[in-house]
């Protein structure tokens, strides 16, 4: 059964960083990609940035510039560093790794950016 762990969310003041960390297991092949998702209180969920098996990355708009995704498909590894943290980031983090069409996803964590 594949599990996906973050870990790294908190309280940080704005201005200041974070680094959350997912590892996901129970999978045998590498994932096409991996993602960071977001949702905000009474807010849908929002796709943060993605690292695809190439290598290559995606990020919304309102993340460039401040959010680094990195990691590791291969071992099933991905990381966001989140810099210039501002209240509006406050969400619950999700990772999400995709096979196929085939989305899993792990239980969030929390990220309280305080102005």
């Amino acid at each position: 059964q594949v599990h996906l762990v973050e870990s790294g969310g908190g309280w940080v003041q704005a201005g200041r960083s974070l680094r959350l960390s997912c590892a996901a297991g129970g999978h045998v092949s590498s994932f096409n990609a991996m993602a960071w998702y977001r949702q905000a209180p009474e807010k849908q969920r929002e796709m943060v940035a993605r690292l695809r098996s190439d290598g290559s990355t995606d990020y919304s708009d309102s993340v460039k510039g401040r959010f680094t995704i990195s990691g590791d498909i291969a071992a099933n590894t991905v990381y966001l560093e989140m810099n210039g943290l501002k209240a509006d980031d406050t969400a619950v983090y999700y990772c999400n790794a995709e096979w196929y069409g085939i989305h899993y996803w792990g239980q969030g964590t929390q990220v309280t950016v305080s102005p």
